[in-house]
């Protein structure tokens, strides 16, 4: 099959069109010709070698295209053996594209239960785009943030996949956006996607003029951290809200004030990409609400992907990148 094969770890030029061994027939798995990818950071760290995959590799976790057995038209969770308990994944986890060859390719093979019918509405590239950030996102706003409506959010870092279908997701259900972001246009862009206001979050003392835009000036329920500035982004919260994190691009570690953790109160909430059951529970979130699609920034045809990469680790995109299969 034809697939944007991965020799070595390293820059995006690593990532080449060429040839790859379609998928092997096993017991429990289907194979899906595949209509579009999206791009995600953690394909970027796939491609850097962070997560030791084998070489060569295909790389992608998102994607949506037709099952060669049945013909229906799906989209794919990346989420692989996650297990039976809904608190964390268990030890066989790892996301597709980790060690199994993932979505950049014409073919990719995932289990049964990793497939959904594409929801009605989206196209293709709204489709390939949904999975990842959809499934992570309405785990760490519903799952785990316990989110409900008529509840505050701010979100840290607008502009990324996690941060519009944050705003999609939250807004639908009937709480209040706010975000953070490092440009004016970002903002107005958030803005415009359903967000009420933002603030800088590169000018100094941000957490309290974000806190003023929250209701009664008194803090957000809860914070949605996908970026790892939770060392600042806490000030924000009020008296036993919610601090959600899941990401740590804009840092590795953070400083805590234990003793106004404690008296303020607050939850810290660690999450990840979720389960088959939490992708069930935002398909019917998308049946029930008016959610937005994923927000698209920019397609690529697959033969791009490098290009694409580029791109994206420039930090230029506002929602998704997608990879278009022909």
């Amino acid at each position: 099959m034809h697939a944007v094969v991965m020799q070595e770890y390293g820059a995006s030029a690593v990532l080449r069109p060429g040839e790859f061994p379609d998928p092997a027939t096993r017991p429990g798995w289907v194979t899906v010709a595949l209509r579009a990818s999206a791009l995600n950071w953690h394909d970027v760290l796939v491609r850097q070698g962070r997560y030791g995959s084998p070489l060569p590799h295909i790389i992608g976790a998102d994607g949506a295209g037709v099952r060669t057995d049945t013909g229906e038209q799906v989209v794919v969770l990346p989420s692989l053996n996650w297990g039976n308990s809904d608190d964390a994944p268990g030890a066989r986890f790892e996301i597709l594209g980790d060690h199994t060859p993932g979505t950049y390719a014409e073919l990719v093979s995932v289990p049964a239960e990793c497939l959904a019918p594409k929801p009605a509405g989206l196209s293709w590239v709204e489709a390939a785009a949904l999975p990842l950030v959809g499934v992570t996102t309405y785990r760490a706003l519903f799952t785990r943030g316990r989110l409900q409506a008529g509840e505050s959010m701010l979100v840290i870092g607008a502009g990324g996949g996690i941060s519009t279908m944050a705003i999609a997701l939250a807004t639908a259900a009937g709480a209040d956006v706010t975000v953070t972001s490092s440009s004016p246009d970002t903002i107005e862009r958030a803005v415009s996607a359903g967000a009420r206001a933002g603030v800088l979050h590169t000018e100094s003392g941000w957490p309290d003029q974000a806190r003023a835009l929250s209701p009664g000036k008194a803090g957000f329920d809860l914070i949605l951290d996908p970026v790892g500035r939770w060392t600042e982004s806490v000030r924000a919260l009020r008296p036993g809200g919610r601090l959600v994190v899941l990401g740590a691009n804009a840092a590795q570690t953070a400083d805590m004030d234990i003793r106004s953790f404690y008296f303020g109160q607050f939850d810290l909430l660690g999450t990840t990409m979720g389960s088959n059951r939490d992708f069930a529970g935002l398909l019917a979130m998308m049946d029930q609400y008016s959610v937005r699609p994923p927000v698209i920034d920019r397609e690529f045809p697959l033969d791009r992907a490098a290009e694409a990469h580029e791109y994206l680790e420039h930090g230029r995109a506002f929602g998704k990148c997608v990879l278009t299969h022909g």
